[in-house]
């Protein structure tokens, strides 16, 4: 396993993260449990969760399949999404982040996060009052590092600005959607995540699991997949040209002689401006398939031909 710097700090993060939002739904606790301890004994650092996921529950079977490593481990939660019926249970005011992080503490079992996430944008709330209320949160202790996720570059960029004009804690990360058959950042966000040191832990490297070729195009989505259960997955993914560059990673992949998701994977994890990519699971044996990607060197002919599904799509 290969540890990264987290954009222009010095905190050091395995460069898979764990993603816990099967945790509570589609994994048990016993199953998330043998799930965090095969992403331990892998070398993997780096967790990352949310207040929404599966109503509260994936904190806390996190919470506590990491509670006799916490001070070994990178954890990281988010804010922003509904958790009732309030008018004031959503968002990124100073009082729903202050409520969420008392909240996510609870459930976490922990005295802080190591990593605080605004979950997307919020065009109600002025810029100013949601970064000084992380920057309180950093100030307290109970948050180390505050990051965004789902931001447009212009986004990125007025936050970063408004953190350096007020002398407030900035966002040192961001976490996007990336694979190959969704690039969409690679034109403006990269080069300023690059340009201004901010960290990027994609997340949805494998498409959902498009990307492990276990889907058909002539068949209905697989009971139980997100393709099934999720309307805006399917939306996304499932169309013929997407089928279409699968089919041709399945070849380089054969070529290779590594699996569809190690290929996948290890594309994301080849572009140095990636810090981390994100891998969920619902079972052991996924982790034993995706976890070898971290080894997987690519040639220049590969990533070249890795790059040219981008057009297919």
């Amino acid at each position: 396993m290969k540890y990264k710097k987290l954009g222009r700090t010095g905190l050091k993060v395995s460069e898979i993260c764990l993603g816990c939002m099967t945790f509570g739904n589609q994994a048990d606790e016993a199953t998330s449990k043998a799930i965090v301890q095969r992403a331990l004994d892998a070398g993997v650092n780096f967790f990352d969760t949310a207040d929404v996921y599966n109503a509260g529950v994936s904190e806390e079977f996190t919470g506590r399949a990491l509670r006799d490593v916490r001070n070994s481990v990178v954890l990281a939660t988010k804010v922003h999404g509904r958790v009732g019926p309030g008018p004031n249970d959503q968002g990124q005011s100073r009082k729903h982040i202050m409520d969420g992080i008392g909240r996510s503490l609870r459930r976490l079992q922990t005295d802080y996060v190591d990593l605080y996430q605004v979950h997307r944008f919020d065009s109600e709330t002025p810029l100013e009052e949601t970064l000084g209320a992380l920057n309180d949160l950093v100030r307290q202790g109970k948050v180390r590092y505050i990051g965004c996720s789902n931001y447009a570059a212009w986004q990125l960029c007025t936050a970063l600005w408004t953190s350096d004009q007020l002398e407030l804690a900035r966002y040192d990360c961001l976490q996007p959607r990336y694979n190959l058959i969704s690039r969409s950042i690679d034109e403006e966000m990269l080069p300023l995540c690059a340009a201004q040191g901010v960290g990027v832990i994609v997340y949805n490297p494998l498409g959902g699991g498009m990307l492990t070729g276990k889907h058909q195009r002539e068949a209905p989505p697989q009971a139980g997949t997100r393709f099934a259960n999720n309307q805006m997955y399917f939306n996304r993914y499932w169309r013929d040209r997407v089928f279409d560059a699968v089919d041709r990673l399945r070849e380089i992949a054969d070529g290779s002689g590594r699996t569809m998701a190690q290929v996948a994977l290890a594309w994301c994890l080849a572009n140095p401006v990636v810090t981390s990519a994100i891998l969920g699971a619902s079972r052991v044996a996924q982790l034993d398939e995706t976890l070898p990607a971290t080894e997987v060197a690519l040639t220049p002919e590969q990533l070249t031909q890795l790059d040219e599904l981008w057009e297919i799509v």
